[in-house]
């Protein structure tokens, strides 16, 4: 009886442990805590899924000289060649950064999210990543961090995208809703964001509402005296074995 018993112990902790493997999890990602004292920090994170430009969100950074880390796809790349010569003009203010090939979602098993189809195995997730990564590295920058389409992952395909020599990308603030709020709502989120926040916004939606509420929203965090770092330049702390 104690070795049946023991038996379907251990096939229950496989079956968890495989479940654990293959569920969904969207990682949180935020900066290390400031010392006591210190002006509020965080870092802006913007995705270029593919589409154009938002002129309103790319001035309103440049005029008022606010860093960000912005994560492109190749097919984004293809279609933006001017914007990225803004981005490589402005090396002290943008981090360029890997959002994947096509826009895939970087999981590792056949499922649909918000609609779009996974990548669906551990091949076609390295397809996914290399190829945005060959995409940057063809404009002479080297990428350190990956954000996936759709921000969500398996545990497994983020160790692989972890052996891949990336940190995954996750956030804690998520600013615009997938470009889909309305510019009121977009502001409060931003609003919302404290001391550590790593925000989620989008560049690539420029006749979208949520662009303005995202630039109103970054003019008020700068207003009330928040500082702004790109990735590059701080410590982080992910969760889901993303960063460590």
């Amino acid at each position: 009886m104690k070795t049946v018993l023991a038996a379907l112990l251990i096939s229950m902790s496989a079956g968890h442990a495989c479940l654990a493997a293959t569920r969904l999890v969207e990682p949180k990602l935020r900066l290390e805590s400031q010392a006591k004292g210190a002006a509020p920090r965080v870092a802006l994170t913007f995705d270029a899924c593919s589409g154009k430009t938002d002129a309103r969100i790319l001035s309103t950074l440049i005029e008022n000289r606010i860093p960000a880390t912005i994560f492109v796809t190749a097919r984004w790349l293809k279609r933006n060649a001017a914007t990225m010569a803004i981005f490589k003009a402005h090396p002290d203010l943008f981090e360029i950064e890997n959002h994947g090939a096509m826009h895939v979602p970087a999981v590792d098993r056949p499922v649909s999210i918000y609609g779009i189809a996974a990548a669906g195995s551990a091949q076609a997730v390295a397809a996914e990543v290399a190829g945005g990564a060959g995409a940057i590295e063809a404009e002479g920058l080297q990428p350190h961090w990956f954000r996936g389409a759709t921000a969500k992952y398996t545990l497994s395909s983020i160790g692989q995208i972890r052996q891949m020599g990336f940190r995954v990308a996750g956030y804690s603030v998520n600013g615009d809703g997938g470009s889909l709020l309305a510019a009121g709502a977009a502001q409060k989120r931003f609003a919302s964001a404290k001391d550590g926040d790593v925000i989620i916004a989008h560049i690539n939606q420029p006749a979208h509402a949520a662009g303005d509420g995202v630039v109103k929203g970054i003019l008020d965090l700068k207003t009330k005296g928040y500082t702004f770092v790109r990735l590059e330049e701080a410590t982080e702390d992910g969760s889901d074995d993303t960063t460590n």
